[in-house]
């Protein structure tokens, strides 16, 4: 007969492996009913892209929609040599824009990172489901639950972050095949961060700002930049501030005068493309998709170009169009960039 010691070792061994099973039951629960944005909202998608990739890059751009879906890393690539990556999410905060940073940083050093200034006038916490589409998709690190503690609303909880299955529980209801389809890989909508479209509404009747009680950014927003300034200095990355052409929301003279006296005082480079419309061709009746707050594909490549051109041209970026692996790689991501364009102009009926 076993002795009393097997018998314990028995259960031991029960006890672990029905503990493992039901570990991983859950595990497999809380991958399927997160969300995978592989529908209608894809923003949510976009942060996970950037582990899959080789960290290798000049550029990387931080923000908010007006750097994923207003630059294209394809245009930057092909025609000037500069591998850039976009690390964008919808409403991106300027404390999550930060600790992303921090992040990317821990992986990989540019020569420069891009961030849109848009998100200073955010000075506290907005909405879940934009945290969300930020936060979700980071791998956990030091970086990962700073940004979160930064980032949750009075509604929201630490431990729905840490265990999502207590937060998605409820989504049996909405499970779609595309749940089944990622639940052990990424969905990958964008090129290198760009979220492409080819459809074109033109911008007409754009409203002007309301009056504020307040143009002054908030305190918090000045100290996340001045945090982002000093971790760029810190690691030799120039940073350089950029505000989209987008035509709303309204960028208001108050908020340019503030980022033009910051940008001076620190000896930054600022790029205000609502200036500089002439200059690199945007046409507003072809070059957006949605009537002036998002460029589609062509606005994109155009202000694109301009700033390939700026860091060819005045900050000295090498072109490395002929280095491999680097150039296959980009061989491959052209042809993708090119099949989802051809399809999206197909379902348009213009080709």
């Amino acid at each position: 007969m076993p002795t009393a010691e097997k018998l314990r070792r028995r259960a031991l061994v029960r006890f672990l492996l029905s503990a493992a099973l039901v570990l991983l039951c859950l595990f497999l629960l809380q991958r399927l009913v997160t969300p995978k944005y592989a529908g209608d909202i894809v923003e949510g998608a976009l942060i996970s892209e950037y582990y899959a990739e080789a960290k290798d890059h000049d550029l990387i751009f931080i923000g908010d929609c007006e750097v994923y879906e207003n630059f294209s890393p394809k245009v930057l690539w092909e025609e000037y040599g500069v591998n850039s990556f976009i690390r964008g999410s919808a409403q991106q905060l300027i404390w999550q824009s930060y600790y992303l940073l921090e992040e990317t940083l821990h992986y990989e050093t540019p020569r420069a990172v891009v961030f849109n200034v848009l998100a200073l006038q955010y000075n506290e916490p907005q909405r879940e489901a934009y945290n969300r589409m930020t936060l979700d998709g980071m791998r956990w690190s030091g970086s990962k639950l700073k940004s979160i503690l930064a980032s949750m609303t009075e509604e929201e909880s630490l431990v729905e972050y840490l265990f999502p299955l207590l937060r998605y529980h409820t989504r049996w209801s909405e499970l779609t095949p595309e749940d089944a389809e990622y639940l052990f890989k990424d969905y990958r909508p964008s090129h290198n961060g760009f979220l492409m479209r080819v459809d074109v509404r033109p911008a007409e009747n754009v409203p002007e700002g309301r009056i504020l009680a307040d143009y002054s950014f908030g305190d918090r927003a000045w100290s996340y930049l001045e945090k982002m300034r000093l971790l760029c200095e810190e690691k030799g990355v120039q940073l350089i501030l950029v505000k989209a052409p987008s035509l709303y929301p309204y960028w208001y003279p108050q908020w340019e005068e503030q980022v033009e006296d910051y940008a001076a005082e620190h000896g930054l480079l600022y790029i205000n493309y609502l200036d500089l419309i002439d200059e690199t061709g945007l046409d507003f009746s072809t070059d957006t998709y949605d009537a002036g707050l998002h460029l589609n594909l062509s606005g994109a490549e155009k202000i694109s170009r301009h700033l390939g051109q700026l860091l060819r041209e005045d900050l000295g970026f090498p072109d490395r169009r002929g280095e491999e692996p680097l150039s296959s790689r980009w061989q491959e991501k052209l042809a993708a960039y090119e099949a989802e364009r051809e399809s999206q102009l197909a379902a348009l009926g213009k080709i």
